[in-house]
C-alpha cells in the first residue's frame, strides 16, 4: 500500500508522478461531485420536506440560498488559507466540514436546523472545490494539466444532472435524509486517498489574512446572490429585492477601493490583466448561464410539454453525463490538434444553436432527438469547460496560482447561480407574456422564448473567445503550429 507523501514544500520543478495523476484527479473529482450534486440533489425533495416540517413549500428555499450564500462568503478566504495551513490539511479539514454539515442536515428536526447545516456544509464546500483544483495546479506539469483537468473537471458536468435524479429515487423510496448520508462513505474515502495520495504543500511565504476585504465581499456577494435568488422564486417584493442588490454592490465596490490599497488581498482584482484568465471567466459567465438554464428549463418542459414522468426526464437529461463520458479519450488530442482559441470559440457556438433547437421543439417530435441533442451538448460542453478550466491558469504564474484559484472559483460559483436565477425569471417573464391569463403551467411558447433568450445570452463567448491568441495556451497544449502550417502528428 502507498505511503502518505512527505510534508515538505518541494523545488519549483515538482510535480506528482505521471502513474499517480489520475488518482490525484480522481480524488479532487470526488469532493467538486459532492459540492456539485448538493447544490441540486434538493429540488425534487422540496415538497416533500415541505410537509415533514409543515411548511409551504416556498419557503423550504432556505435550504438551497443558505448553501448557496455560504459558497459566496467562505469560497475567497479558500486560498489564503490552503497556502497557511497546506493543500493536503485544509482539504481534509474541507471535507471532514462537509460530511458534517451532511450528517446534521441528516438529523435536522425543522428547516431553519436544516438551513444552519447547510450552511456548515456549504464552509466546507467552499474550502474543498478551490483547495482542491490548487492542489492539481501546484503539482501537475501544464504540459499534463489538459487531463488531469478533464477529469477533475467530469463532476461538474455529472454533479448537477445526477443531483436531481438521485434526490427523487432517494425521497421517493427512502427518505429525503438519505440524501445526506451517500456523502458519508465518498467523504471518508476522500479523506483517506486524500493523506496517501496529496503532498502536504504550504507557501513559502505566508501573508496576513486579508480580513476587512474577506468581509467586504463577503456580504457583498452573499448580498447580491441573495436578492438575485430570492427574485427569482418571486418570495421578496421589489423594494426587498432592489435592498438587497444595492447592499451587495456597495459592498463590492468598498471591496474594489479596499483591494487597491492593500499588498495581498483576498481577491486579486489585478489578475484581471492576465488575458486568458479574463477571457476564460467572461466567456465561461455567457457559457455557464445557459447551461444552467437548460438543466433548469428542460426536465420541467419535458413533463409538461411531452407528458413525461420526473423519473423519464431526469433519466433523458442524463444523456448529456453520457456524452461527457464518451469524448474524455480526444479532448488532448483535439486541443493538440487544432489549439485552445480554434475549438474554443467554435465550440461555444454549439450551446446556443442547441437553446434555439430546443425552442422549435415540440411534442409531436420522436424523443430520439432529444435524446441525440442532449448527448451531443454533453460532449461539447465537456470539452468546452476543460478547455475554460485549463486556458485559464494558461499564463499564470506559479506564485499567484493560490489568488487565482480563489479569483476563478468566486466568480464560477457566481456565474452558477446567476444562470440559474436568470433562467427562472425568463421563465416567469415569458409566462406572463404568452401565457393564457390564470394559467398555472407555462406552456410550449412559455419556453420557446426561454431556451432562445438563454441561446441568445450564449452566444458573446465565441466573439470573446476569438480574441484569444492562436497560441493561448500552447505549453499546456502542445500545440505548435501556426495558422495555414500543418500540425505535427500526435
Amino acid at each position: 500500500m502507498p505511503t502518505a507523501m512527505p510534508t515538505t514544500q518541494p523545488p519549483p520543478s515538482y510535480a506528482i508522478p505521471p502513474s499517480r495523476r489520475r488518482i490525484v484527479a480522481m480524488i479532487v473529482a470526488s469532493t467538486l461531485f459532492m459540492e456539485q450534486m448538493d447544490g441540486t440533489v434538493l429540488t425534487t425533495a422540496l415538497p416533500t420536506m415541505a410537509r415533514t416540517f409543515g411548511v409551504d413549500v416556498a419557503q423550504t428555499a432556505v435550504a438551497l440560498t443558505s448553501y448557496m450564500l455560504s459558497l459566496a462568503i467562505f469560497i475567497p478566504a479558500s486560498g489564503p488559507v490552503a497556502d497557511r495551513f497546506g493543500g493536503r490539511r485544509v482539504l481534509q479539514s474541507a471535507i471532514v466540514v462537509f460530511m458534517a454539515g451532511s450528517l446534521l442536515c441528516s438529523m435536522a428536526p425543522g428547516l431553519w436546523s436544516l438551513a444552519a447545516a447547510r450552511m456548515l456544509q456549504g464552509m466546507g464546500g467552499a474550502m474543498m472545490v478551490p483547495v482542491g483544483r490548487l492542489v492539481i495546479l501546484q503539482n501537475v506539469p501544464k504540459s499534463a494539466l489538459i487531463g488531469a483537468m478533464f477529469w477533475m473537471m467530469l463532476p461538474a458536468t455529472l454533479g448537477p444532472m445526477i443531483g436531481p435524479v438521485v434526490g427523487g429515487v432517494l425521497t421517493t423510496y427512502l427518505s429525503w435524509r438519505w440524501i445526506f448520508y451517500i456523502n458519508i462513505p465518498v467523504g471518508l474515502a476522500a479523506i483517506v486517498l486524500t493523506h496517501i495520495f496529496i503532498p502536504q504543500i504550504r507557501a513559502p511565504e505566508i501573508i496576513p489574512f486579508d480580513m476587512r476585504g474577506i468581509m467586504l465581499s463577503g456580504v457583498g456577494l452573499a448580498a447580491l446572490m441573495l436578492g438575485v435568488e430570492l427574485s427569482s422564486h418571486g418570495q421578496v417584493s421589489l423594494p426587498g429585492m432592489a435592498g438587497l442588490c444595492v447592499v451587495g454592490i456597495a459592498g463590492l465596490v468598498a471591496y474594489a477601493r479596499h483591494a487597491r490599497h492593500v499588498a495581498h488581498p483576498v481577491l486579486d482584482l489585478s489578475l484581471w490583466r492576465v488575458t486568458t484568465f479574463r477571457v476564460s471567466i467572461c466567456a465561461g459567465m455567457f457559457t455557464r448561464l445557459a447551461t444552467g438554464a437548460i438543466g433548469f428549463l428542460l426536465p420541467s418542459f419535458l413533463q409538461l410539454e411531452f407528458g413525461l414522468s420526473a423519473a423519464r426526464s431526469g433519466m433523458l437529461t442524463f444523456v448529456a453525463p453520457v456524452g461527457a463520458l464518451l469524448v474524455r479519450v480526444l479532448a488532448v488530442r483535439v486541443y493538440r490538434r487544432w489549439g485552445f482559441r480554434n475549438i474554443l470559440a467554435f465550440n461555444a457556438w454549439v450551446l446556443p444553436a442547441t437553446c434555439c433547437f430546443l425552442a422549435m421543439v415540440g411534442a409531436q417530435w420522436p424523443l430520439w432527438i432529444l435524446v441525440v441533442t442532449m448527448l451531443l451538448l454533453g460532449m461539447s460542453q465537456a470539452l468546452q469547460f476543460t478547455g475554460y478550466n485549463t486556458i485559464a491558469y494558461a499564463d499564470m504564474p506559479t506564485e499567484r496560482m493560490s489568488a487565482a484559484t480563489s479569483f476563478y472559483s468566486t466568480a464560477q460559483q457566481m456565474s452558477l447561480s446567476l444562470g440559474i436565477c436568470v433562467s427562472a425569471g425568463v421563465l416567469s417573464l415569458s409566462r406572463m407574456a404568452f401565457s393564457p391569463a390564470g394559467a398555472a403551467d407555462a406552456t410550449a411558447a412559455t419556453f420557446s422564448a426561454a431556451f432562445m433568450t438563454m441561446g441568445v445570452l450564449a452566444a458573446p463567448a465565441s466573439l470573446l473567445l476569438a480574441r484569444l491568441s492562436p497560441r493561448a495556451g500552447a505549453e499546456i497544449s502542445g500545440h505548435t503550429h501556426e495558422m495555414g502550417q500543418p500540425a505535427p502528428k500526435v
